[in-house]
């Protein structure tokens, strides 16, 4: 996940954000409820495994390797997957694993993507178990991710005989650079493997035990937005023009409670309300950065948009008012630069039909309260690769929770206190074994 730094005081808001309230015992559906004992089979796999997940999730934490460079990792994964009888491709898109669970029965085919590499960082590290390579550290936590795809792995490999279809399991390098998703297709990852559905998860400061999601993009889209004028000498005029207009084209005034980062996840305004304030909007995402070149002045500031559509109204609102100011002879073009800042094609976009599927087969045998409804979306800069993957396929990715605060662990991803309470890893195995257990068998 690629997201901007948040400070610290802000991570600490995100426990007051909800109220669960919810029974945790609910009445399963009669299609579940005839299932369930192959969910029971899923918890105590996933319990027989969990001390060897942790101590694999810290090995990986430990030899850290970055974008592009993943050849251990990429090897420790091939090698467990070949252990559980899975037929196992290697070097995809460069360190790319694609492990092949075959039931030998028709049935529907599922992929579970893992990202698997790490990020430079010189902070230390905050854990018992630090990176012994020095200058790279998870501060991402993908080595959780690939620890809970490999898990999933072993539990369904362990119930095949209980299974239809064909799960694949894809390791992916290099999503820090957004590069592994791309590469991966690229170098033929769809003439190996052809899935219906497609899924995958990030870690994410919510409580541990829980997911979240929702249907459509989980992330604004955001990108940069350039006004470019015939250089003149009334810069400053234009400048200050230019900053007004686009200032005030945004959905919400500076003074607005959007910009009160405590309301993100309050129960009247924050994402898990029907009616937060987080749902439809256009924001300035960064400082007005000016520049001459080229007998051009440009001024330029990060947007950020909840859908595509907003984003082209916002430009075509800016575009409108200069062509009627007294500015618009000098005017020379309104762009979007999508190759600075974080272009439209990362941001994942759920496919709505399986969101509310997979989301109720979670909810009705892990309980109401596993599952966090979001409405809305922080107006952050996040990105993810996976979303090459979803233009092929669609699929659905969710937000994992890794926080405890009665043991003082904040799972924000990009942080310097980054880390995760290790009990996320069952979380994943299970919710997510069992998710894949209903799509392939109902």
């Amino acid at each position: 996940m690629k997201s901007q730094k948040f400070t610290l005081s802000l991570i600490a808001l995100i426990f007051g954000y909800y109220v669960f309230g919810q029974d945790a015992t609910n009445e399963l559906p009669v299609s579940i409820e005839k299932e369930f004992s192959i969910h029971n089979s899923v918890q105590q796999r996933t319990d027989e495994i969990f001390d060897s997940l942790v101590k694999i999730r810290r090995d990986f934490h430990r030899y850290p390797e970055v974008s592009e460079q993943e050849k251990r990792t990429s090897m420790k994964v091939a090698t467990y997957l070949e252990s559980l009888g899975l037929e196992v491709k290697t070097n995809i898109g460069g360190y790319g694993v694609v492990g092949i669970l075959n039931t030998g029965r028709i049935g529907k085919r599922i992929a579970w993507r893992a990202d698997i590499d790490a990020m430079a960082s010189d902070i230390p590290d905050v854990v018992d178990f630090p990176s012994k390579n020095e200058g790279v550290r998870h501060i991402c936590g993908h080595d959780v991710h690939t620890t809970i795809g490999l898990g999933i792995a072993d539990v369904l490999a362990s119930l095949k005989e209980n299974l239809n279809g064909t799960v694949y399991f894809i390791f992916q390098p290099a999503e820090e650079k957004a590069k592994g998703a791309k590469m991966m297709i690229v170098d033929g990852l769809f003439d190996l493997i052809e899935p219906d559905e497609i899924y995958a998860l990030h870690i994410t400061p919510y409580p541990v035990g829980t997911i979240a999601t929702k249907s459509a993009n989980v992330f604004p889209h955001i990108t940069t937005i350039e006004v470019a004028y015939a250089v003149s000498d009334n810069q400053d005029s234009l400048v200050s023009f230019t900053k007004e207009l686009i200032s005030s084209a945004q959905t919400y005034s500076p003074t607005s409670k959007f910009w009160d980062f405590s309301n993100a996840f309050s129960p009247q305004l924050g994402v898990t309300n029907r009616n937060t304030i987080y749902k439809d909007y256009v924001a300035l995402m960064s400082d007005f950065d000016i520049k001459k070149s080229n007998n051009k002045l440009k001024v330029r500031v990060a947007v950020s948009a909840t859908t595509i559509e907003k984003l082209n109204a916002f430009r075509a609102l800016i575009e409108n008012k200069i062509e009627v100011s007294k500015h618009s002879k000098k005017s020379v073009a309104v762009k979007f630069d999508f190759q600075e800042g974080f272009p439209i094609y990362f941001t994942p976009l759920n496919n709505q039909e399986l969101t509310n599927q997979s989301l109720r087969s979670i909810s009705s045998i892990y309980g109401k309260q596993s599952v966090i409804p979001l409405y809305g979306m922080l107006p952050f800069q996040f990105s993810d690769d996976f979303a090459y993957f979803q233009k092929k396929v669609p699929g659905v990715y969710y937000f994992l929770g890794g926080s405890n605060v009665e043991k003082g662990i904040v799972a924000m991803p990009h942080t310097p206190n980054f880390e995760v309470d290790e009990e996320c890893i069952k979380t994943g195995v299970n919710y997510f074994s069992s998710m894949i257990i209903e799509r392939l068998n109902n």
